[in-house]
């Protein structure tokens, strides 16, 4: 029986992306790398955030979810996290809009554009537990991909 993990998307099967894994034996995240060379461009008034794919998906248990995280070393680089933290809830996992790949948004706060490659580490999942309060009655069902419950 599966607890949590990651599998690959569809369409990035035969692209060599490697699974997370962690560095250390106490270390808390899991280091993902980019399914793609990208490059971000610098930062200006009005400019949307650039997706890094990661050509992955992650399963958990249903009280739980991911956290998109950026790196210590992001900042220092100029990676700064459009939404700072990014939240990924159980039933995104294989969602049929986009099978539940998840993507880091940055902004590049350097003097330059940065340039990704793929293989580059962009970022860290957490995996965690949530809890609900007494009264949660919420019976929605998600039905679409990024960003599809801020419709």
């Amino acid at each position: 029986m599966k607890t949590r993990g990651f599998e690959v998307v569809k369409g990035y099967e035969d692209k060599g992306i490697n699974l997370p894994v962690r560095k250390t034996k106490y270390s808390a995240a899991y280091d993902v790398e980019a399914a793609e060379d990208i490059i971000i461009p610098k930062y200006y008034p009005g400019i949307k955030p650039t997706l890094i794919p990661t050509g992955l998906k992650a399963y958990c248990k249903e009280d739980e979810c991911f956290l998109l995280l950026n790196r210590s070393s992001g900042p220092k680089k100029g990676f700064l996290m459009a939404n700072s933290v990014g939240l990924v809830d159980y039933d995104y996992y294989g969602n049929e809009n986009n099978d539940g790949h998840f993507y880091f948004a940055y902004f590049n706060c350097s003097d330059h554009d940065i340039e990704v490659k793929k293989g580059d580490v962009i970022g860290q999942v957490l995996f965690m537990k949530y809890l609900t309060v007494d009264n949660d009655n919420a019976k929605g069902i998600r039905t679409g991909g990024f960003g599809s419950t801020d419709k």
